[in-house]
């Protein structure tokens, strides 16, 4: 959680200290001849107000006397609180979401336990009556109400949080916002997370492809592949020639006459052309076009009669050239020629 989240339980977890010099809960009573009313308040280890005149009032219809004795829950309510109030500190000292979670839980089934407490002492205090009381009125019951208000006899009785109930239930749903606030940044940080790994893993595979289609030569299988202009099988392997795009498309050739009709009818263009190979006819290796140096003469018997070898060194062409009574041209010049 954040900080200000965190710092947020603590006070408001301090705050709950205040219920130890609070009245937790109040139960009001008027009738017409207490129209100012009597209140009972409870405390978290005692109580106070108008009892004994509450007390003299209920005597009549049989109700039994209230007193603490009749709340043992008055002997631990200050301990239980005081949990509630170290566990909230130690939930921002922590500042782990879960813990929150759980200390919410905690509250709400201890909420719920006091309620239940709570009506279940109304209902016995209410409905368990001194049979031999002076006023006596068959089937009715006396029960308070849990909260809210309910008309007993003359009076009317009213039952609510005091101050230190309020401060507790503020507390409460401050600790419910952080965290629903920190449940929704949570939600957005996980989808920021999944985002930034969507995003890294698509420019790994981005980066893979890349690599996998990058422009680099495809070795000429001879006797295998086909020439992608006449679709003859290219058997020599002293006048191959290759293209290869920018995406790594590799396109083979048998013959320089053959790669030149292709370019010519521009079934590749050429700002998306990589690589213009031709083999070495000294050793069968790539020479690029733009340093290939060709030596052209009728006595090189090339597949589709180019009458071309490339050779990577010009020193080369012009000997081989010299002795079959040939020409040495670049690529440039020959590309022009066929």
């Amino acid at each position: 959680m954040s900080t200000i989240s965190r710092i947020v339980i603590a006070l408001a977890a301090l705050a709950v200290i205040a219920t130890y010099f609070l009245p937790f809960w109040f139960i009001h009573l008027i009738a017409p001849q207490y129209p100012e009313g009597l209140t009972m308040y409870i405390w978290l280890n005692k109580l106070t107000g108008e009892v004994e005149i509450i007390n003299g009032l209920n005597h009549y219809i049989g109700m039994a006397k209230i007193n603490e004795d009749m709340f043992p829950e008055l002997d631990v309510l200050v301990y239980i609180v005081g949990f509630f109030i170290l566990f909230g500190l130690l939930v921002a000292a922590i500042g782990r979401l879960r813990w929150l979670t759980v200390y919410l839980v905690l509250i709400v089934v201890g909420a719920i336990a006091a309620m239940v407490d709570m009506y279940k002492w109304g209902y016995n205090y209410g409905h368990n009556l001194d049979p031999t009381a002076p006023i006596q009125v068959p089937g009715l019951s006396y029960q308070p109400p849990l909260i809210g208000h309910k008309k007993l006899l003359n009076f009317d009785a009213y039952s609510y949080p005091d101050s230190g109930g309020w401060v507790f239930i503020v507390a409460t749903v401050i600790f419910f916002i952080v965290w629903f606030v920190e449940w929704r940044r949570g939600r957005k940080l996980k989808m920021a997370h999944h985002k930034s790994v969507r995003s890294v893993t698509a420019i790994v595979l981005g980066a893979v492809f890349a690599s996998g289609c990058a422009a680099e030569p495809q070795a000429i299988a001879y006797g295998k592949d086909l020439c992608e202009e006449c679709k003859m099988t290219i058997m020599d392997p002293k006048f191959g020639a290759e293209i290869v795009t920018k995406k790594g498309k590799a396109f083979k050739f048998d013959d320089a006459h053959c790669i030149t009709k292709f370019l010519k009818t521009t079934k590749v263009k050429e700002e998306d052309i990589a690589l213009t190979l031709f083999t070495n006819y000294v050793n069968g290796g790539f020479v690029p076009a733009d340093k290939a140096q060709f030596v052209i003469s009728p006595q090189l018997k090339s597949p589709m009669n180019s009458h071309a070898a490339a050779f990577g060194d010009k020193g080369a062409a012009e000997q081989v050239a010299l002795t079959i009574k040939g020409r040495v041209l670049d690529w440039t010049t020959l590309y022009n020629s066929l």
